[in-house]
């Protein structure tokens, strides 16, 4: 599961990053709103945690427009703020929940665990699952190992099943891409998951729809 995580205390954003990543996550950390548009252009996140007080754009200006752009991904802001007014304002910009500050670890994961569980639900494609929130693969009930990199990949396929992935999208999630090291990948999902990928010359690949 990806986050982006837009704070700018360096104390409590470094803080929370190691918090995030023991846990797993994959941690996107920015410190202004501009970086937020910068960072959503070209990748997808799964969740948002957003400071409302940064330079530039505030958190709820920044929410405004990715929800005007119809960027729907769960948003929750990280505040001291505790007035209802203030709170109906961020509600009204687009956000899911209120974390405030000071927090307790312990609450902080499991809201964050309860709305990825709600909004990554279990993926299916002929015999395969995904479970995108436990990040498992099943091919007739039967786990299948494969890398971090070549689940990010195939979970770009199947949530895009019938559509050509343009090779920039993989290459965001590969840790040295070239196209050759992205065949690879695409060679080691059709043999471990014996499924057929389509190759669309010089621009990408599809699973094509069942």
């Amino acid at each position: 599961m990806r986050i982006l995580l837009l704070e700018d205390d360096t104390i409590l954003a470094q803080t929370m990053v190691q918090i995030l990543t023991d846990e797993n996550y994959d941690v996107k950390l920015v410190e202004n709103g501009e970086e937020v548009i910068d960072a959503t252009y070209s990748n997808h996140f799964d969740l948002y945690l957003f400071d409302i007080n940064v330079p530039l754009l505030n958190g709820m200006e920044t929410l405004k427009l990715l929800r005007e752009a119809n960027d729907t991904t769960p948003t929750f802001f990280i505040t001291s703020n505790r007035d209802t007014s203030s709170i109906l304002e961020g509600f009204d910009s687009g956000c899911n929940d209120y974390i405030k500050k000071p927090f307790d670890i312990d609450e902080f994961l499991a809201r964050i665990k309860a709305i990825l569980k709600r909004q990554n639900p279990v993926l299916k494609y002929k015999d395969i699952t995904f479970d995108l929130y436990e990040n498992r693969i099943l091919r007739e009930n039967k786990e299948i190992s494969l890398g971090i990199v070549e689940k990010e990949i195939f979970c770009l396929l199947i949530k895009s099943i019938g559509m050509t992935v343009n090779k920039s999208t993989f290459f965001d999630v590969m840790n040295k891409p070239s196209d050759v090291a992205l065949r690879a990948v695409i060679s080691k999902l059709k043999k471990s998951l014996d499924l057929e990928i389509m190759n669309t010359k010089g621009v990408g690949y599809k699973l094509e729809k069942l």
